[in-house]
């Protein structure tokens, strides 16, 4: 059975129609769409009868694991319109993966990487007429993997719940393929070691909160943090990885549990070794970053964004006359072609949908 098929015809034929939004200043917002998709686990912790529902309010117990004790995963993917009309995945698999290494840590079943998949592309076919035109944006899905049934001790979960649901996105940051000015973090740390800051459990986005918001006060983009130990090496922005360019070199923090292993982050540094560039995975200081010649950070939501200013204790370093980068360009571009079908993916990242 194709994936439309397994919608019911009222369904494909919503789906084939064209939304009508203002696509030029749709933002990063969520907004809301036609259908979300939900499958339970059962007792034995697998997920079987999966559905499609109309997109809504959700009932959980109040001593469901995921609210009680903060049991809960989510991922970040994207869905790009082709001129032929098609609809082109980015790495879901990757997504898949990344969702049931975490769904180990945390103590949960998870999905096959086969019935994530089918649920990804239900779901966005079912949505199919919210993606956004060629050019003007994506459509961001955001599959969830929650305790959902009642517990009150600390314990795991009796019964999980895997729900999608999708909405079109533009930029992330306000600026768009602009300069962010960055902070870093002396007193409030993401991640420790031996923690999970290295999966992406829900808890680790509400720890950023107090710190982004100070930040935002102060009229930055957002935080950027250090290590939780030395207090000098850097380890990620709130919700998106961080790169430095220096002498044609690009460094990023190893992922060792503390970070987490960004797709996207993936992507550009298999992308920049291709376009000939030098990447180490390592430990970053934070004096590197001050001397380097150009910055940038990389994310599902934020794809790659350049940095033009980092201020660490008072003291602010701009980059490249506060533009965009040379290789926060190049990468940029190249990577966004391949997502949105305009280069040949020879790295078979793509998964097309009709």
């Amino acid at each position: 059975m194709t994936t439309c098929e397994a919608m019911t015809a009222s369904t494909c034929k919503e789906a084939s129609d064209i939304i009508d939004l203002n696509w030029e200043n749709i933002g990063f917002g969520l907004v809301p769409t036609d259908y979300m998709y939900i499958m339970k686990s059962s007792e034995d912790g697998t997920f079987a009868k999966g559905e499609l529902q109309h997109f809504g309010p959700i009932e959980l117990n109040p001593a469901s694991g995921v609210l009680n004790y903060g049991q809960g995963l989510f991922e970040g993917l994207k869905a790009y319109r082709k001129e032929d009309g098609s609809i082109l995945l980015f790495r879901p698999k990757e997504n898949a993966l990344r969702m049931r290494m975490g769904a180990e840590r945390m103590c949960m079943p998870a999905p096959t990487i086969e019935q994530f998949m089918d649920a990804v592309k239900l779901t966005v076919l079912a949505n199919k007429r919210w993606v956004p035109p060629i050019g003007k944006g994506s459509l961001y899905i955001r599959p969830l993997l929650m305790g959902s049934g009642a517990v009150l001790g600390v314990a795991p979960a009796p019964e999980y719940t895997f729900l999608i649901f999708v909405s079109p996105v533009g930029n992330y940051f306000k600026e768009g393929l602009a300069p962010i000015n960055l902070i870093v973090e002396n007193d409030f740390h993401r991640a420790t070691p031996g923690g999970t800051g290295g999966v992406k459990t829900i808890g680790n986005y509400a720890s950023v909160l107090k710190a982004q918001k100070l930040a935002k006060e102060k009229g930055y983009s957002d935080v950027l943090y250090l290590d939780s130990v030395h207090k000098k090496y850097l380890e990620e922005v709130s919700s998106c990885n961080i790169f430095v360019v220096k002498d044609k070199i690009i460094s990023t923090p190893a992922t060792k549990g503390t970070i987490l292993p960004g797709i996207t982050r993936k992507s550009i540094i298999d992308v920049a070794r291709g376009l000939g560039y030098q990447v180490e995975e390592r430990l970053v200081s934070v004096e590197e970053l001050l001397d380097a010649n150009e910055a940038f950070c990389t994310g599902t939501a934020v794809v790659v964004s350049p940095v033009g200013s980092v201020t660490y204790l008072g003291n602010r370093v701009e980059y490249g006359n506060r533009g965009v980068g040379a290789v926060s360009q190049q990468l940029y571009s190249a990577l966004t072609r391949l997502q949105m079908g305009l280069s040949d993916d020879k790295m078979g990242w793509t998964v097309k949908l009709n």
